[in-house]
């Protein structure tokens, strides 16, 4: 299973979602709510959040781990 997850709209509100799963892992009230519980997993994983706008596109991504193509600079 991958340790990218995503943070989709889902109907009235917010959800995560592991990329290639079919389905939510959990659901949220807000955007920054979701956000949140992602980026705890992702710590925990060492894994990346992908934050999506409410229209599907991606908003912004931020690794917790071993970044395979870190910042020069």
């Amino acid at each position: 299973m991958s340790r990218r997850i995503h943070v989709v709209p889902h109907d009235s509100g917010w959800a995560t979602r592991r990329e290639g799963a079919s389905r939510v892992g959990s659901t949220h009230g807000t955007q920054a709510q979701a956000t949140e519980a992602a980026r705890n997993t992702a710590i925990r994983e060492r894994g990346e959040v992908v934050i999506h706008r409410p229209d599907g596109r991606i908003r912004d991504a931020a690794s917790y781990g071993n970044d395979p193509f870190p910042p020069k600079g």
